[in-house]
């Protein structure tokens, strides 16, 4: 598991390449503009977070595929983490548009070609 400020696609690839063959499990802190990658699943990912000051309201569940860098598609938002009646998600995606927003952008920020 790794907290990136910034990583490259290749390495995303090469860390696919390890786990799925072809996704990278990712969490995301939309308040305070973190990622977290490399990791067997999102859950672990979110506890780590959580562990160092996040807020679970705040962590989203995401796959990137690396092979589909600068596509639509990139980013998956699947997690089983994603499901919060609280927040009225109900399903394992992202359901408010905003938050999706928020997500993409810091994907954007952190990953490079």
């Amino acid at each position: 598991m790794k907290q990136v400020s910034k990583i490259s696609n290749t390495e995303l690839m090469e860390m696919a390449g390890k786990m799925y063959g072809g996704l990278v499990k990712a969490v995301v802190d939309v308040k305070k503009g973190l990622l977290v990658v490399d990791a067997e699943l999102h859950a672990d990912q979110e506890a780590y977070l959580i562990e160092n000051g996040s807020a679970q309201q705040d962590l989203w569940g995401i796959n990137l595929y690396p092979e589909k860098f600068g596509q639509d598609d990139f980013i998956e938002f699947d997690s089983m983490i994603n499901i919060r009646p609280s927040q009225k998600n109900m399903s394992r995606d992202v359901d408010d548009q905003s938050v999706r927003n928020r997500i993409i952008k810091i994907v954007q920020d952190k990953v490079s070609k």
